[in-house]
């Protein structure tokens, strides 16, 4: 395994060590971010130790040391309690009882009630995904300064909340579970297709929201809709090399050579899901959204797909999450099996209910699907005043020229396919 996978491995188990011991997630996280960047430069000239994370946790020890004795007179209790534990050495790490795994604890804290979802997941690719802050920054296209901001807040809001690093009270822990499965699908999200900036996609994040999920998956393989968001990533996931062309532009699922779609992901996502729902009693959204996510994969062109399924898909989830971007969802799925004026009637109920219109007035998901279906009814100048809607509303660069491609395209002529 690369150094720097393993590092991103070892960064939350090492964490959970220390925080089990001494608790200040604060003092604990700097520590460990310190021994990251050590053995990223010292593993790279002598080589992985033998016991890779015995040696992360012994630097990271020594370092927290430092930061506690650095403290004024008000951490001095919290200091003398620290100095009086006995050090820990490379070999006390390696095995026994108490040796667990603490990362489902750790990404539980992370997702404290008391921060907001941004704070969750900044939190989160800090403590649990080892990313640095100048990463973390990068992915979310912010000044450095402004997410370590962002982060030393979340944990002044974590301690001032009173919150220890231990597991859940059972009344709250499904709360914070799902808590932590939006983490997860909003990290997905913004890396399959980024907010904002010149790239459509930001890799190193689908990538950590999957290992995340595969974790989490691990840890609790009973969960559904845990097994239903992991599956969601996969089968998402696998149509990332059709979706962008060699010039960077954005290429959507109808058009897609579905021959650069990743069969084995699709397998062992279909596979993943077609056991979780066989044996699922209430299907949540993120197992519905798994099997709509499916049926695209299965179709081997895009007239193949079974768009009756996909729509009685979409009615399920609608009962189970209403949102306005499902009903969004669901429209095109009404369009593509009752034809696009069933759809176009169901964007206009949006639009006409005050609060889907809130939150839908200034999407651009909103405008582009009305003009895909104005487009499909043959109103093409309707079209391409909705198409230039949503690209002015677009913040991601390659989805605004498809958007402005679109309209220039029904403006000068045929679409040519």
């Amino acid at each position: 395994m690369p150094a720097e996978n393993l590092l991103r491995e070892l960064a939350p188990q090492v964490l959970g060590v220390l925080m089990r011991r001494y608790n200040g997630l604060d003092w604990c996280e700097d520590a460990v971010q310190e021994a990251l960047l050590a053995a990223a430069t010292q593993w790279g000239e002598s080589g992985v130790p033998e016991n890779p994370r015995g040696w992360l946790i012994t630097v990271a020890t020594r370092r927290l040391t430092d930061i506690l004795r650095g403290e004024s007179a008000r951490r001095r209790r919290e200091d003398a309690v620290f100095l009086a534990t006995p050090p820990v050495t490379p070999g006390e790490e390696g095995a026994g009882p108490g040796d667990h795994d603490d990362t489902l604890t750790l990404l539980f804290l992370c997702c404290h009630p008391a921060l907001t979802p941004s704070s969750q997941v900044a939190l989160t690719l800090r403590a649990v995904g080892g990313l640095t802050t100048a990463e973390i920054a990068r992915a979310f296209l912010v000044p450095e300064a402004t997410m370590a901001q962002r982060i030393s807040r979340a944990k002044q809001q974590i301690r001032e909340a009173g919150a220890r690093f231990g597991p859940p009270a059972a009344a709250e822990r499904e709360q914070r579970l799902r808590a932590v499965l939006q983490v997860l699908y909003l990290v997905f999200n913004e890396g399959y297709t980024a907010s904002a900036g010149g790239s459509l996609q930001r890799t190193d994040l689908t990538a950590e929201a999957i290992r995340l999920a595969r974790m989490l998956h691990r840890t609790l393989p009973a969960d559904a809709e845990v097994a239903g968001l992991l599956a969601l990533m996969l089968l998402t996931e696998a149509r990332r090399d059709a979706r962008v062309a060699a010039d960077g532009s954005l290429i959507p699922l109808a058009s897609q050579d579905r021959s650069l779609w990743d069969r084995e992901l699709i397998a062992s996502g279909t596979a993943l899901i077609a056991s979780t729902l066989a044996g699922s009693r209430c299907l949540g959204p993120y197992q519905l959204q798994a099997a709509i996510a499916a049926v695209h994969d299965e179709a081997r062109c895009v007239e193949d797909t079974d768009w009756a399924e996909v729509l009685a898909l979409y009615e399920l989830l609608s009962a189970a999450s209403p949102s306005p971007m499902v009903s969004l969802g669901q429209a095109v799925a009404a369009a593509m099996v009752h034809g696009p004026q069933a759809g176009l009637a169901m964007v206009g109920a949006l639009a006409a209910d005050p609060a889907a219109a809130r939150q839908l007035a200034r999407h651009h998901r909103f405008h582009a699907v009305r003009a895909h279906l104005l487009e499909m009814a043959g109103d093409r100048a309707a079209a391409t005043g909705c198409y230039l809607t949503a690209a002015r509303y677009a913040t991601n660069v390659r989805e605004k020229r498809y958007l402005e491609g679109r309209a220039a395209a029904l403006a000068s002529g045929p679409d040519d396919g």
